[in-house]
C-alpha cells in the first residue's frame, strides 16, 4: 500500500499558527473533566489531576489539547450549565500554562463560545453542527471546527445501525458539512473533518471507515481520527477496554498512512513515536515522487 500523501500543501490554522500537515500529523491529548469518562484511566474530573495531566500529555509531545466536559455517550444529563462549570475554568487555567493550542469538545453553541473567549481555538463538534449557533460562534471567533459524522446525536444509543455503504454515507455527510462551515464563515483552513468511529457504527463499520481513510482524506480538510481505546478495537480483538495500547497505536499507524492528520489520543507519548516515525517515511515518500493514490 502506498501512504496517502495530499498533492500540496495541507494548511490548517490553530489559532496563531498556520501548519502544513502534508506529512506530519498533530497528536491531540484528551483531557476528560467528566465523572463517567468511557476511558476511567484517564478520567480527572477532579481540577488538580486535570491539570496534572495535561502537565505529563505537554511534557510528552502533544500538539493540541482537547478538553470535554460531557461523554459522548448515554449517561446521565448533564446541563449547559454544569457543562460551562466544568470545562471554561480548565480551558482558561491550560491557556495560562500553555503555549499549546487548545480544543474543547462540545457540541453546545454556548460553552464553545464561552471557552473560545477564555482561550480555545479548535470546536470539537461530535454532533456534526445539529446547533445552529455553533458555526456562526465559531466563524466570530476565527475559531477552527471538527465536523464530525454521527448517525443520530451525542449521548443517545445506536446499538444497531444499517448502512448501505458507510464510506460514502460518512464522505458525503462531511462534504456536506464542510461546505456548511464555508458558508457559514469559517476559514477555509479552519476546518477538520472526523468520521466519527463508534459513533452510530459497529465495529465492521469503524474498521472499514479506518481501512478507507484515503477516500475521505481526499475530500480536501485535514482528517481526525479518534480511534484510541475505542470499542470497536475492543469487539474486534476482545480487548478489554485497559487493554487496548497496541490496538490504538496500531490503528494510529493505518489512518496515518490512509491520510489522517489530526490523531485524538490517550496514549501520547506511544503516538507521538509513531507519528514522527510515519512523518519521515511520509517526507521520503513525498520526496520519491510518491503518488496520493493508495493502491
Amino acid at each position: 500500500m502506498r501512504p496517502y500523501v495530499a498533492a500540496g500543501p495541507l494548511h490548517l490554522v490553530l489559532g496563531a499558527q498556520r501548519l502544513d500537515l502534508r506529512t506530519r500529523a498533530l497528536v491531540m491529548g484528551v483531557l476528560n473533566r467528566t465523572p463517567d469518562s468511557f476511558y476511567a484511566p484517564a478520567a480527572t474530573f477532579a481540577l488538580d489531576d486535570l491539570l496534572s495531566r495535561a502537565d505529563l500529555l505537554v511534557a510528552q509531545g502533544a500538539d493540541v489539547l482537547d478538553v470535554g466536559g460531557v461523554r459522548a455517550g448515554p449517561g446521565p444529563e448533564v446541563s449547559p450549565a454544569e457543562e460551562l462549570e466544568r470545562v471554561v475554568p480548565v480551558v482558561e487555567e491550560l491557556h495560562r500554562r500553555f503555549d499549546v493550542p487548545l480544543s474543547i469538545d462540545t457540541w453546545r453553541a454556548e460553552v464553545a463560545a464561552a471557552c473560545f473567549a477564555v482561550g480555545a481555538v479548535v470546536g470539537n463538534d461530535i454532533s456534526g453542527f445539529a446547533d445552529p449557533d455553533y458555526l456562526p460562534v465559531a466563524a466570530r471567533a476565527g475559531a477552527t471546527v471538527v465536523a464530525t459524522h454521527i448517525r443520530l446525536r451525542p449521548r443517545v444509543a445506536d446499538p444497531e445501525p444499517v448502512y448501505a455503504d458507510v464510506t460514502a454515507t460518512v464522505r458525503d455527510f462531511l462534504i456536506d458539512r464542510w461546505q456548511r462551515a464555508r458558508a457559514a464563515g469559517v476559514g477555509a483552513e479552519h476546518v477538520i473533518v472526523d468520521a466519527g468511529l463508534d459513533l452510530g457504527k459497529t465495529a465492521a463499520h469503524s474498521a472499514t471507515l479506518l481501512r478507507e481513510s484515503a477516500a475521505l482524506a481526499q475530500i480536501g480538510p485535514p482528517l481526525l481520527l479518534s480511534a484510541s481505546n475505542k470499542t470497536f478495537l475492543g469487539d474486534l480483538f476482545a480487548l478489554a477496554i485497559t487493554e487496548r495500547r497496541e490496538a490504538s497505536l496500531a490503528a494510529a499507524a493505518v489512518g496515518v498512512l490512509g491520510g489522517c492528520r489530526v490523531l485524538r489520543v490517550h496514549d501520547v507519548l506511544g503516538t507521538v513515536r509513531v507519528r514522527d516515525v510515519l512523518a519521515r517515511v511520509l517526507a521520503e515518500a513525498v520526496e520519491d515522487g510518491a503518488e496520493r493514490e493508495v493502491a
